[in-house]
């Protein structure tokens, strides 16, 4: 599955699978508990494949950062939490995007990228290198 499909929800935790749309929103799976909610259009999302984090000379892609965290933990899960302390977290992510903004880029912005990580991984999301090839395979 790619990340075009995975939501993030303002005021709701975790992620959410696309899985139809509706005359006034759509219907997404809460990939923590695997319930289904309707959301509305006024409701803040996002969707995955358009966010971006900040580094010193450009944005990179987050699939392009979980790509990186995938390489650092050799497929597995991180080997930190998302509840870690502020230093930790931000050593951490050092470790895995060494350019990133550090003005720009706040810790509860890590602690999402890897909460997200690991929630991806523990629902098997991890082909995030698909995800890169099928962007210009999809744009016809």
């Amino acid at each position: 599955m790619s990340l075009e499909k995975i939501l993030s929800i303002g005021g709701r935790p975790g992620l959410f699978k696309l899985l139809t749309q509706t005359r006034t929103g759509f219907v997404a799976e809460s990939l923590l508990d695997g319930k289904r909610v309707t959301v509305g259009m006024t409701n803040n999302v996002s969707v995955l494949s358009e966010i971006a984090i900040f580094t010193l000379k450009e944005e990179l892609p987050l699939k392009a950062v979980f790509k990186k965290i995938q390489e650092k933990e050799k497929g597995g899960p991180t080997s930190i939490g998302h509840k870690e302390d502020k230093l930790k977290l931000e050593e951490y992510f050092f470790e895995v995007v060494p350019d990133y903004d550090e003005e720009r880029v706040y810790p509860s912005d890590i602690k999402k990228v890897i909460q997200w990580y690991n929630l991806l991984h523990k629902n098997g999301i991890t082909d995030f290198e698909a995800d890169e090839k099928e962007d210009g395979a999809e744009e016809e």
